[in-house]
Formats: structure tokens, C-alpha cells, sequence
């Protein structure tokens, strides 16, 4: 059986590279391993852009077990604020001294919603980005990126209760609501990762 070790301890990432791999190669044994059952140490995520974190990610995966390794780094841009928060989606308001009350990913809505206040609605156009990285070793010298991304704008104000992170917030013109107003299926098939997945599918090289 081939081993894949996910740059990630995420069990829903986990369930869903597991379920692709096990349908695109019906004919191979592929075990995709989470890296925490591996004792791995998480890599500092100290590149510049989606595609550095994500090769440090697998790169570190990689040096630790040995085996080929899978990450991905994503997050959204926002075209007034410069591609903010970008790579520091997850941490925005920390990174931003945010005083508010709220924690996590409410903390990170209202900095963003905050940052925006004097920008109008036709200009708070947006994007989800999602760059996934395959490496064969750790010293792999060609890894292999796949990236999608997916288009919207931010809304006034939160809506729907599907979701996480910035979902409440970022509309979709082709489905008129936002991305929290969306079922999680629907979500998986059109969203910036589940493009990046399908090209990963589709031209993957073990």
C-alpha cells in the first residue's frame, strides 16, 4: 500500500483527500496518513505567499517521515485592501490588534467588515484561494502545485450558518448568497479548493 502523509490534522480535510484518492485510483492502495498519528512537529508558516507555506508544509512532512507528503495553504484577498488578509487569513485580527469581543473566525469578520467601512459595495470585490502541494521527498526539486480560486465580493454585513472562517462574508454572484448560505456538498464542488482538488486529480504524478 502507498502512504501519503496530509501536511494537516484537519479530519475533514483528511475524509475528503482520502475519499478523492480512494475514487481517481481505484486501482492503487493509497493510505492518506494525517501528519499528527505520525508525531509530526507543524512547520513554521513563515513564507510569503500560498505556494511557499504550502511546499514548507509538505517539505517538513516529508523530512519527517519519509514518505510523500500533501499541503495545502489558503485563504482570501481583497482587492481593496491590497490582497489582505491573504496568507495571514487565519490570524487577522491578531495580526491586526483587534479589540474587539469576539475570538477566532468572528474576531477575523469583524476586523475585515471594519477595514472595509468606507469602501463601497462595487469595490470590495474578493477572492478564496487555495494552492495544494504535492512532494514525492523532501528534497523533491519539482513540486507539484495546484491552485483554484474562487471570486465573490464581501458583503455589509454576516449572513448564513453554513461554513467557517470568512464564508458568512464572502458572496457568490453565480448562487446569489453567500458561501455560508450554501450546503457543504454544493460548496465542496465549486469553492476554490474543491477546484485546486480536481486539478490535483487530474494531473497528479505519484
Amino acid at each position: 500500500m502507498k502512504k501519503i502523509v496530509l501536511a494537516s490534522g484537519n479530519a475533514g480535510k483528511l475524509r475528503e483527500f482520502s475519499a478523492m484518492f480512494a475514487e481517481h485510483f481505484a486501482d492503487q492502495a493509497i493510505e492518506v496518513i494525517p501528519q499528527n498519528q505520525l508525531n509530526v512537529t507543524e512547520a513554521e508558516e513563515n513564507g510569503l505567499s500560498f505556494v511557499e507555506n504550502a511546499i514548507l508544509k509538505a517539505r517538513n512532512a516529508a523530512q519527517q517521515t519519509g514518505l510523500p507528503a500533501l499541503a495545502d495553504d489558503s485563504g482570501i484577498e481583497v482587492d481593496a485592501l491590497n490582497g489582505a488578509p491573504g496568507i495571514y487569513s487565519a490570524r487577522y485580527a491578531q495580526r491586526a490588534g483587534y479589540q474587539g469581543d469576539e475570538s477566532g473566525d468572528a474576531a477575523n469578520n469583524a476586523m475585515l467588515l471594519e477595514a472595509l467601512t468606507a469602501v463601497a459595495k462595487e469595490q470590495r470585490t474578493a477572492r478564496f484561494q487555495c494552492v495544494l502541494v504535492y512532494m514525492r521527498y523532501a528534497d523533491d526539486p519539482t513540486p507539484q502545485v495546484f491552485q483554484g480560486s474562487w471570486e465573490g465580493h464581501i458583503v455589509l454585513n454576516p449572513e448564513g450558518h453554513e461554513g467557517f472562517g470568512y464564508d458568512p462574508l464572502f458572496f457568490v454572484a453565480s448562487e446569489q448568497c453567500t458561501a455560508a448560505e450554501l450546503s457543504k456538498e454544493h460548496k465542496n464542488r465549486i469553492s476554490h479548493r474543491g477546484v485546486a482538488m480536481q486539478k490535483l486529480m487530474a494531473g497528479i504524478k505519484l
